[in-house]
């Protein structure tokens, strides 16, 4: 009996076409990894519960516990388990577990997928791709590093169709110290409520702080730095003229100006000094990102890091990070989801062999083989139908090419370009298609006409 297949939310599966579209930016940002100097690992998709739920105050409403089927009920023989939210804290993890192998600094990326269990919305999943960088020293990091990673992500939003972009940085040091600075013991307390800032707005921020024991002039010089914001590093002066000073604060800005003053040399327009960035999760010590799409900000980031200097420690030593990660299930939810981006064809394939009969197969194998040899991606067609229906196979598929084995008058073979129409004489030993047709293209969603 044939069973109604029901979808499950907060999964994403795309259709053929878009998955060329989303394995076009994996791949792009694959290279771009590379081309600075990252190499690539994989970790286990379980860590365990408790390494995860230390991680921040809600960190553990998020976590997808994992455990046998067959488990007697209150069986604690297995360790408890739950698939990770993110790549940090499994790296951190691998890290520990393999320092003795690895080179320091070490520069890891890794592309995977995450879990998180909350409630499906726009931009958020429940499964989901994430692609990050880190660099991790051993003792010290120095802090050049957090400048550094913003110069990678420019390099791959730059050949990627997102947009105008923003990177919005802040030093959690900065909020430590400024705090501090106004006699608050509580800094991470303070750091999770003015990170809910954007969710809730400054009146009901400025409720929770009170409520969390802070002064009502506490409250207001928290949100008066939370204001702060600037493309330059003119947020220093705006910082000081709100008359709070403290070591910490002083080492926060000088590190979050050296960090735009590079972006800015570099990356010209891509970061601000937007004090009002915090991160949630309790390992950041240091420089933070959220990056916002200047077309859609309400979208939230799609793009987030920061620095931690305490989350991979045996107690021995400790490894200081900085990493950053792109959401790529969340960006091309937008992209591909809601703006239409898609792919020129709905196969890698650019050349589709015909067939003339049955008997003739073995020549159109033969011909595709050696197409494929030169990196050409080939089809046959599946049936010697008539030659119409076999340009109609290729034309619902996007295949801009078809292949006629001794088709010319003198018995050699042809391909036509079914777009045009043209045909012309073809060696499969030498014949190549055009450098824009061997792959799909993308397909930017077309701008609504004026009225």
């Amino acid at each position: 009996m044939a069973s109604k297949v029901t979808p499950i939310s907060g999964f994403q599966e795309w259709l053929p076409t878009d998955r060329i579209v989303e394995q076009h930016f994996l791949d792009t940002i694959r290279e771009v990894f590379e081309l600075h100097g990252f190499a690539s690992i994989n970790t286990r998709s379980v860590e365990p519960v408790e390494r995860l739920s230390s991680q921040g105050e809600d960190a553990d409403k998020e976590i997808y516990a994992v455990r046998r089927l067959a488990a007697p009920a209150g069986d604690d023989s297995e360790p408890s388990l739950g698939l990770h939210f993110d790549m940090t804290v499994p790296f951190a993890r691998y890290v520990l577990e393999n320092a003795g192998k690895l080179t320091f600094p070490f520069r890891r990326y890794q592309i995977q997928q995450a879990w998180r269990g909350e409630r499906p919305q726009r931009g958020r999943y429940r499964e989901f791709i994430q692609a990050d960088i880190d660099i991790v020293d051993a003792d010290q990091l120095p802090s050049h590093y957090e400048a550094e990673l913003l110069l990678v992500i420019a390099d791959v939003f730059s050949r990627l169709p997102v947009g105008d972009y923003t990177i919005h940085v802040n030093n959690r040091k900065i909020c430590e110290g400024f705090y501090r600075g106004l006699g608050i013991d509580d800094v991470i307390g303070t750091l999770r409520i003015v990170d809910k800032l954007d969710k809730i707005g400054a009146e009901k921020v400025a409720e929770l702080l009170v409520a969390n024991g802070l002064t009502d002039d506490q409250a207001k010089q928290c949100l008066a730095l939370a204001e702060i914001s600037s493309p330059d590093g003119s947020f220093v002066e705006l910082v000081r003229a709100l008359g709070v000073e403290h070591p910490t604060l002083d080492e926060g800005l000088e590190h979050l100006a050296s960090v735009i003053a590079t972006a800015s040399e570099h990356a010209p327009g891509v970061a601000v000094a937007d004090l009002r960035i915090a991160r949630g999760l309790d390992y950041y010590t240091g420089t933070v990102y959220e990056t916002m799409l200047e077309r859609d900000p309400g979208y939230g980031s799609i793009c987030s890091g920061g620095r931690y200097d305490s989350l991979a420690s045996d107690g021995k030593r400790t490894f200081p990070g900085v990493g950053i990660s792109i959401g790529v299930s969340r960006l091309l939810g937008l992209l591909i989801g809601e703006e239409g981006l898609t792919a020129s064809r709905q196969t890698p394939v650019a050349v589709l062999v015909a067939v003339n009969d049955e008997d003739s197969r073995d020549e159109s194998t033969r011909i595709a083989t050696a197409l494929r040899a030169r990196g050409i991606r080939t089809l046959v067609a599946p049936k010697a139908a008539k030659f119409g229906k076999q340009i109609q196979f290729a034309d619902r598929r996007g295949i801009p090419f078809v292949w006629f084995p001794g088709a010319g008058d003198d018995g050699s073979d042809q391909v036509k370009d079914i777009r045009s129409g043209a045909q012309v004489g073809a060696d499969a030993a030498t014949w190549a298609p055009p450098s824009a047709d061997l792959l799909p293209s993308l397909v930017l969603p077309q701008e609504p006409a004026n009225s």
